[in-house]
């Protein structure tokens, strides 16, 4: 128990008050004077922390090659001629000569009529032909015999009058007879039904054994004839359109080829002409109805099937190409961000045109010489600076023909051949 007794005291001994005070003034002052040798370690000279650098963009000039700008049309292929095959004289029918859907030549044989009554009537009219000859030729003999008469008045001048009139008759006659004979020749022809016009036949629409009746409105319908080469094609064009197309006639361009796509094709590869406007628009639609004329040798386009068609102003015009990447919108703007020499980026309004290959045509707003941003747009801020690389711009391998099947749009473009 005595051997814990000076611990107890040295714990339990008490501190003097003026050693308590000196102490809560070690604890003040001491902080203070490290602060203070802290503050005077720090360099006061030396530079602030460095701005970090302005972002890094590419730039590029825009490429300007020539195109060739198109409007599009949706329309349908048309015969350009089309004939309903009618008989010209009636009677039965005794052959047909063609193969429905088959292609026929102008002048082929297509149907037979029983030409037997028709060769009886011109037998006949072959008979009063040479009666009439015979007319002919007797009051042209008496009256050369009456003007020999004459000299010596054996016959009055009446006489004379009387048969110069019956020669007349008798030649009018002749010339009568020598038409009944040809309309009847004509009958045994058109016994004969041929191709009026070559091309693509329909099916029968008689079968042999059947009497058909000749009319000139409402004859029996035998067969229908689309001729297909050359074939049309009719399309609907909007007044906005119609004007632009017809603007550009008037300042010289002219219009080029029309060219022509299927629905499964992702090419233009049907070529032509615009053939014929028609003389006004439709106050309904505000449509104008054209046409235009393509060559069909192999006869594959058919009348029916649909297509698109391109329709060009002729000739070709210089264009300004930036990818369409690096168009921005602004609300109802389109933009694009231009760099200047000192870095600075700009915003320029433009006007667009069309996509080829994956750039946009500029058709205003833009320099050929302006650095226009194709990559790191999203870190270019209008007024603000940026570090420029140079970059390029090319077009897509397919860019000479970019439709790839898809719809068309309003308006197309395509490289200058």
């Amino acid at each position: 128990m005595n051997m814990h007794a000076p611990i107890d005291t040295a714990i339990t001994t008490p501190v003097p008050p003026r050693d308590r005070r000196w102490r809560r003034a070690a604890l003040v002052l001491v902080p203070l004077a490290a602060a203070g040798l802290g503050y005077g370690l720090i360099d006061h000279d030396a530079p602030a922390a460095a701005a970090p650098p302005p972002p890094s963009v590419t730039v590029a000039q825009p490429l300007v090659r020539e195109v060739n700008e198109w409007d599009d049309y949706v329309g349908r292929f048309e015969p350009s001629r089309s004939v309903e095959v009618r008989p010209r004289v009636s009677g039965a029918i005794t052959a047909i000569h063609f193969t429905d859907g088959a292609i026929v030549q102008k002048g082929q044989l297509l149907f037979t009529i029983d030409p037997r009554p028709f060769a009886a009537s011109l037998a006949e009219a072959r008979a009063g032909l040479a009666s009439a000859q015979s007319d002919v030729a007797l009051a042209r003999a008496d009256l050369d015999r009456a003007n020999r008469l004459i000299a010596d008045d054996a016959v009055s001048k009446s006489d004379v009058d009387q048969l110069n009139a019956r020669l007349r008759a008798a030649t009018a006659a002749l010339a009568a007879a020598q038409a009944r004979v040809r309309s009847r020749a004509l009958d045994v022809e058109f016994t004969q039904v041929r191709a009026p016009i070559g091309g693509r036949i329909s099916d029968r629409r008689i079968d042999a054994g059947n009497l058909v009746a000749a009319d000139d409105a409402n004859g029996t319908l035998l067969t229908t004839i689309n001729a297909l080469d050359p074939i049309y094609f009719t399309f609907d064009g909007s007044e906005a359109l119609f004007l632009k197309t017809k603007r550009a006639a008037a300042s010289g361009a002219g219009l080029t080829p029309v060219e022509v796509r299927l629905q499964d094709e992702g090419d233009y590869r049907w070529k032509g002409r615009l053939d014929f406007t028609d003389n006004g628009l439709d106050p309904k639609s505000g449509t104008i109805r054209g046409r235009a004329v393509l060559a069909n040798p192999g006869l594959f386009l058919t009348p029916g099937m649909f297509g698109n068609m391109r329709l060009g102003r002729g000739g070709t015009t210089r264009a300004l190409l930036v990818p369409d990447a690096a168009v921005q919108t602004d609300q109802a703007r389109k933009t694009l961000l231009t760099v200047a020499a000192d870095g600075s980026v700009t915003a320029k309004p433009v006007q667009l045109g069309p996509v080829l290959g994956g750039l946009r045509v500029v058709r205003a707003g833009l320099s050929p010489g302006d650095r226009v941003v194709i990559s790191g747009t999203q870190m270019a801020m209008p007024g603000a600076k940026v570090t420029a690389k140079i970059g390029r711009i090319v077009p897509a391998p397919n860019a000479a023909n970019p439709e790839g099947g898809a719809a068309p749009l309003a308006g197309e473009v395509t490289f200058a051949r």
